[in-house]
C-alpha cells in the first residue's frame, strides 16, 4: 500500500501525548505553534551572541578560541569516544537483529524514489565542507603530520589521502545516521512526535515535556544554529575567491558580508517552498552538477593516477581505521589531532540534530538495513570518490610540477580549489565558475534544511511548521554566519563547531542507551513465520 505523505499513519496503541497539544495549541501571538519554552531560550541565546559578536568583534574572537582550546583539553576523550562507539553501534542495527524494523507502519513504502533520497542525503550532510576542504585539506596533511616521516614525500601524499577519508568517511555519517534512526524510530514507529527530546521517552517517560526537554531541544537547536552557520561561513569564504578570480571583486569582509546577505536571501524562498518543491529540486541539481564537475576534473587531470589512486586509498583507510578511531594523541604531541579531528568530531556532532531530523523526514517507510546502507555507504562512496578525484589531483600536482598549491595554500586556504583547475588550463568559466555556483547551491540547500530542523524542533515535531518562523530563523542563520566570519573568520567557525557539538554530545550518550531500551519491544517472531518483526499490542510506555 503506497503511503500519502498528507496522512500520518497511527499504528495501534501508540496515540500521540496529549501535551503536544497544549504545546502548540494554546499559544497566541507570534509564538502560535511553537513550544515557546525551548524558542524563547533558544532566541536569547543567539541573539546574545549576535549583539556580543557584533558590539565586540575582538572579544568575541578571544572568547571563541578560549572555549575550543577548554572544549579540546577537557573532552577530547568524550568526542573521540562516542563518535567510535556510535560507527560500531550504527553497524549493529543495519545488519544485527532488528535490521528489518521499518521506520513506520509494517506496510508504509518509502516516499521518495532512491536518487533524490540521495541527493538530499548528500546535499544536507556535506555540501559546502567537502568543497571547501577538498584539495586543502590532503595538501595540509601533505604538508605536515604526524604519521608520515617524511613531509612533501609519496609517503606523505598516501597518508595525506588517507586521514582526509577518514575524517569524511564513514565517521560522519554514522553521527548523522545515529541521530535521524533514532528520531524516526520514535516519530514513525512509535508515534511520538519528531524532535530530539522525545528520543529520550524510555528514559525519562513524561519527564520530557518538562525542563529536561526543553534543556534538550535547546542544545539541539543551539548546535544546530552553530553548526549550520559554520558551513555558511565556509561557503561564504569559497564563494568570495571565486568572485575574484572570475570578476576581480576583492575578497573582503564588506563583500563576505554582501554574499552572506544575498545567498541568505535566496535561501528563503526555497524555505518557502518547503522539502517537495525547494529542497528536493535543489538537491537533484546540486547532485548533477556535483557529477559533471567531478567528471570534467576527472577527464582534464591524471586519470589514470587517480582510478588506481581510488583503491589504494580506500584499502589504506580501512587498514587504519580501528587504530584512527581511537587515537587521541595523549602520549605526544596533539596539535595536529585537535586541529583537525577534533574540529571535525566537533562539527558533525553539531551538524547532526539538523541533518539527522532532515534525514529522518525523507526516510518514512524504509527499513534498518535499508537506512543504513543507503546512509552508510552511497554517500560515503560518492565522498570518496570526490575527494580522491580532488584531492589526488592536487597532490600529483604538487609532487610533479613547482609547488604552486602549496604556495596558494599558504597565502590563502580557499585558493587550491581554484589554482588547480588553473594549473590543468580548465577555463574560468568552467572552473571558477562551476565551483562557485556549486557553493552558492549548497550554501543555499544548507541553509533552508537547517531552518526546517530547527523550526520542526521548536513546533515540537510539527510537520508544516509556521511560514515565518521558517524565513525568521532562515534569516538568523545567515546573520550568525556574518558574526562569526566578523569575529575571526575561519578560526572562529572552528571554535564555534566545536563548542556547539559539546552539550549535545551529552545528549547523545542518552540517546544511545534509550533507543536501544526502545528496541527491545521489537519482539522476534516465530521462525516459521515470514514476518520477522511485529508492533506491541499494549500502548508505549517506554519501558523495555
Amino acid at each position: 500500500m503506497a503511503h500519502d505523505p498528507n496522512t500520518r499513519q497511527r499504528p495501534p496503541g501508540h496515540d500521540e501525548p496529549p501535551v503536544t497539544e497544549r504545546f502548540l495549541q494554546e499559544r497566541s501571538g507570534p509564538l502560535r505553534g511553537l513550544n515557546w519554552p525551548v524558542t524563547v531560550a533558544s532566541s536569547v541565546i543567539v541573539l546574545g551572541f549576535l549583539i556580543f559578536g557584533a558590539g565586540w568583534t575582538e572579544t568575541a574572537g578571544t572568547v571563541f578560541q578560549w572555549v575550543q582550546d577548554k572544549a579540546l583539553v577537557g573532552f577530547k576523550w568524550l568526542y573521540i569516544t562516542l563518535v567510535t562507539v556510535i560507527l560500531a553501534f550504527v553497524i549493529w542495527l543495519g545488519f544485527g537483529r532488528y535490521k528489518n524494523v521499518r521506520l513506520g507502519g509494517d506496510d508504509e513504502v518509502p516516499e521518495y524514489g532512491l536518487m533524490s533520497w540521495f541527493a538530499m542525503l548528500f546535499a544536507a550532510g556535506m555540501g559546502i565542507g567537502l568543497i571547501f576542504w577538498s584539495v586543502s585539506e590532503p595538501l595540509s596533511h601533505f604538508a605536515g603530520n604526524p604519521f608520515a616521516e617524511q613531509a612533501e614525500s609519496p609517503q606523505a601524499a598516501a597518508t595525506a589521502m588517507r586521514l582526509t577519508l577518514f575524517h569524511w568517511g564513514l565517521h560522519p555519517w554514522a553521527v548523522y545516521a545515529f541521530v535521524a534512526l533514532t528520531l524516526a524510530y520514535f516519530g514513525y514507529r512509535r508515534n511520538l512526535p519528531l524532535t530530539i527530546r522525545t528520543t529520550l521517552y524510555p528514559l525519562a517517560g513524561s519527564r520530557i515535556w518538562g525542563p529536561l526537554g526543553h534543556a534538550v531541544d535547546t542544545a539541539a537547536v543551539f548546535g544546530t544554529a552553530f553548526g549550520v552557520a559554520t558551513s555558511l561561513g565556509l561557503g561564504v569564504q569559497q564563494m568570495s575567491t571565486g568572485l575574484n578570480r572570475m570578476f576581480g571583486l576583492p575578497p573582503t569582509q564588506t563583500v563576505q558580508l554582501g554574499i552572506v546577505a544575498a545567498v541568505t536571501l535566496a535561501a528563503t524562498v526555497s524555505v518557502y517552498s518547503g522539502v517537495r518543491r525547494g529542497i528536493r529540486v535543489l538537491s537533484d541539481i546540486n547532485l548533477l552538477l556535483s557529477f559533471f564537475v567531478m567528471a570534467l576534473l576527472l577527464a582534464a587531470g591524471p586519470t589514470l593516477f587517480l582510478l588506481g589512486l581510488v583503491p589504494q586509498t580506500v584499502g589504506q583507510y580501512f587498514q587504519h581505521l580501528p587504530e584512527q578511531s581511537l587515537y587521541t594523541g595523549a602520549l605526544g604531541p596533539s596539535e595536529w589531532q585537535e586541529a583537525w579531528t577534533l574540529y571535525y568530531w566537533g562539527w558533525w556532532v553539531a551538524w547532526s540534530p539538523f541533518v539527522g531530523l532532515f534525514i529522518a523526514r525523507v526516510s518514512r517507510g524504509r527499513t534498518l538495513r535499508e537506512f543504513v546502507t543507503g546512509v552508510m555507504l552511497a554517500p560515503t562512496i560518492l565522498t570518496v570518490v570526490w575527494l580522491v578525484v580532488f584531492g589526488g589531483t592536487g597532490l600529483h600536482q604538487e609532487l610533479n610540477s613547482d609547488g604552486n598549491l602549496l604556495s596558494a595554500l599558504n597565502e590563502d586556504v580557499t585558493l587550491p580549489l581554484f589554482t588547480l583547475f588553473d594549473n590543468l588550463a580548465v577555463p574560468q568559466v568552467m572552473g571558477a565558475g562551476l565551483i562557485t555556483l556549486l557553493v552558492a547551491i549548497y550554501f543555499v540547500t544548507s541553509c533552508d534544511s537547517g531552518t526546517l530542523a530547527i523550526v520542526t524542533m521548536l513546533s515540537c515535531g510539527g510537520e508544516n511548521p509556521p511560514v515565518r518562523h521558517r524565513i525568521t530563523w532562515g534569516l538568523t542563520l545567515g546573520a550568525i554566519a556574518a558574526v562569526l566570519l566578523v569575529a575571526g573568520g575561519l578560526q572562529a567557525l572552528q571554535a564555534a563547531a566545536i563548542a556547539a557539538g559539546l552539550p549535545f554530545s551529552l545528549v547523545m550518550v542518552l540517546m544511545l542507551v534509550s533507543f536501544v531500551r526502545g528496541l527491545r519491544r521489537e519482539e522476534p517472531q516465530a521462525p516459521r513465520d515470514r514476518t520477522v518483526f511485529t508492533r506491541p499490542a499494549e500502548p508505549w510506555t517506554g519501558r523495555g
